[in-house]
């Protein structure tokens, strides 16, 4: 079947651990990376160019078709990671749950070397205090007021 559209739709997506937690310890953020990683290149017309992150949350950057509902996809991003990842590394015990919520950012082709290189370096930019808060919200309003 052929496409009837042309699309560049690039996006930045980030979410959390359950109560930003350090539950992506080195144990469990290769096997989520993977996992995430497999579960994406499964997505028809869906490329990941990045993931990255920290013990906290994780980052993603990927081109998308038109035809997905970005919300939905994400669910089942987060859903089937969290129960994989809980079923090969926590032997069926919850070692990784997400926090409600993500982040989503479109950005031009032209930035997506920007983009991968903020995601493949998140840990440096944590430790120095360097991060693109546009890049790190999950909600529109603090969850303070």
């Amino acid at each position: 079947m052929s496409k009837n559209y042309y699309s560049e739709i690039n996006l930045h997506i980030v979410w959390h651990t359950k109560n930003s937690s350090p539950l992506l310890t080195p144990t469990v953020e290769p096997v989520n990376h993977r996992l995430l990683k497999k579960r994406i290149i499964d997505t028809p017309e869906v490329f990941v160019h990045e993931i990255g992150g920290t013990e906290t949350h994780v980052h993603l950057a990927v081109t998308m078709p038109p035809t997905l509902t970005i919300s939905e996809w994400i669910g089942r991003l987060k859903g089937g990671t969290s129960h994989d990842v809980n079923q090969q590394v926590g032997k069926r015990q919850k070692v990784l749950q997400w926090q409600v919520g993500y982040g989503v950012v479109s950005f031009g082709t032209g930035d997506l070397e920007w983009v991968k290189a903020y995601i493949r370096n998140q840990r440096d930019h944590h430790a120095r205090g360097a991060v693109h808060e546009r890049l790190e919200r999950i909600t529109q309003f603090d969850d303070d007021g």
